[in-house]
């Protein structure tokens, strides 16, 4: 059987969720011209790649934080895979929002969060992981344990290993973009020469 980068890497290119496209790149909000867009919640509205995934993260967890006592996801297109892996996992579950709400009492943490308890974030995309720090901080500053974050994908930059490595963070993702180019090629969905392209984007970024 593939192995589970493979697997996923696959499934995200069948359903439509990774798109390839070296020659016209697609721009991020930071202004970064990227060969890659991935829109992992399709994900969601497809129930056996959503199987096949949910299951992944929830195998990733036990096999590389055995003592985690709760998942938190983050907003908003971790929370639905940390609530799925949460009940394959029996664990509980919560949140982090993106700002504090505006009302009621102004939470930025959603659901039950105790200082010392052992907590996975749950990521659908790592791209520069910024965002996925910002998380981890403040789930530290309200006194978790954050053990490591896992993702479905990562573009595997230079700047987010860099990042992860400096703040001593272990960071999991399913699949990769080296390992889904590389699929990508042998699908047919990009030329062969277009690997190098990918691969070269990431060791620059």
């Amino acid at each position: 059987m593939e192995n589970i980068e493979k697997i996923v890497a696959k499934n995200l290119l069948e359903i439509g969720a990774v798109f390839l496209r070296p020659d016209e790149p697609f721009t991020w909000a930071s202004g970064i011209k990227s060969p890659i867009y991935c829109d992992n919640r399709l994900t969601l509205s497809e129930p056996k790649v959503r199987d096949i995934i949910e299951n992944a993260l929830a195998e990733t967890i036990k096999e590389n934080f055995p003592i985690c006592e709760k998942l938190m996801g983050t907003s908003t297109a971790g929370i639905a895979h940390a609530a799925i892996t949460g009940h394959i996992m029996n664990l509980p579950v919560g949140y982090v929002r993106a700002s504090s709400k505006d009302h009621g009492r102004n939470n930025k943490i959603e659901g039950k969060l105790n200082k010392g308890d052992k907590v996975v974030v749950v990521e659908d995309l790592i791209s520069t992981g910024g965002s996925s720090l910002d998380v981890v901080k403040v789930l530290q500053e309200a006194g978790a344990d954050v053990l490591g974050i896992v993702s479905i994908f990562t573009y595997n930059t230079k700047r987010a290993n860099k990042m992860f490595s400096e703040a001593n963070v272990k960071s999991i993702s399913l699949s990769n973009i080296n390992v889904l180019a590389g699929v990508a090629a042998d699908e047919g969905y990009i030329q062969k020469e277009q690997v190098e392209e990918i691969i070269k984007w990431v060791s620059e970024i």
